[in-house]
């Protein structure tokens, strides 16, 4: 039997504005790439690598993404042909402040109510990432990423239309208040979802992790 779900970390970004691969970028004396797996293995998840720049064979298996220029969703498509498990998360190398907790909710709420799309929302906007999705929605992605639509959002919105169903969307105050979702260290949902895209982000995200306080 396959497993139920599979779970991937998207690492095969540019990285223009961070001047090389993020993936191995150290915070808090370990790469992003690590950081990004220990979270889905705190969920009690075997992680693949979707998509690199670099060389990460060694952290993760890594699935190759044919086409590294086009995107995350192409990243997507790969990672969910290579799997025959029903749901897929998705969580991308750069936000290394997401609680394990938030992922194991979206998972837990993706699998009873059989969503096609779970993703959370903070100060009521829809982020796209960390992402749950249901494999039937693949033939839809793929049909849009050749299509050259390649923005993931917009590319759920049409599978989940495709399947009559409204994309679920999951407050991420909400699961704070009631406990669902709490970050180790205390932080508020709004600092979970800070990324790194350059030097400057990295000293602010840094600042969150005990070994960077002075």
């Amino acid at each position: 039997m396959p497993e139920p779900l599979s779970a991937y970390v998207l690492a095969g970004g540019q990285s223009r504005r961070m001047g090389h691969d993020k993936a191995l970028i150290p915070l808090a004396g370990r790469p992003l790439i690590a950081h990004a797996l220990t979270t889905l293995r705190a969920a009690g998840l075997s992680p693949e690598i979707a998509g690199a720049r670099s060389n990460l064979s060694i952290y993760a298996p890594v699935i190759p993404d044919p086409s590294p220029d086009l995107g995350p969703l192409s990243g997507i498509c790969a990672a969910l042909e290579s799997s025959p498990a029903k749901f897929a998360v998705f969580l991308p190398v750069d936000l290394p402040l997401l609680p394990t907790s938030l992922i194991a909710y979206l998972i837990h709420h993706a699998k009873i109510t059989s969503s096609a799309v779970t993703l959370p929302s903070i100060c009521g906007v829809a982020n796209t990432f960390p992402v749950v999705l249901d494999r039937s929605i693949l033939p839809t992605l793929k049909s849009e990423l050749a299509a050259a639509r390649r923005g993931c959002m917009a590319a759920f919105h049409t599978a989940t239309q495709t399947l009559a169903q409204p994309i679920s969307i999951i407050p991420v105050e909400q699961l704070a208040q009631s406990g669902h979702a709490t970050h180790p260290r205390g932080l508020p949902p709004a600092l979970w979802f800070l990324n790194l895209n350059s030097p400057a982000d990295l000293h602010r995200v840094g600042r969150h992790f005990p070994s960077q306080i002075a």
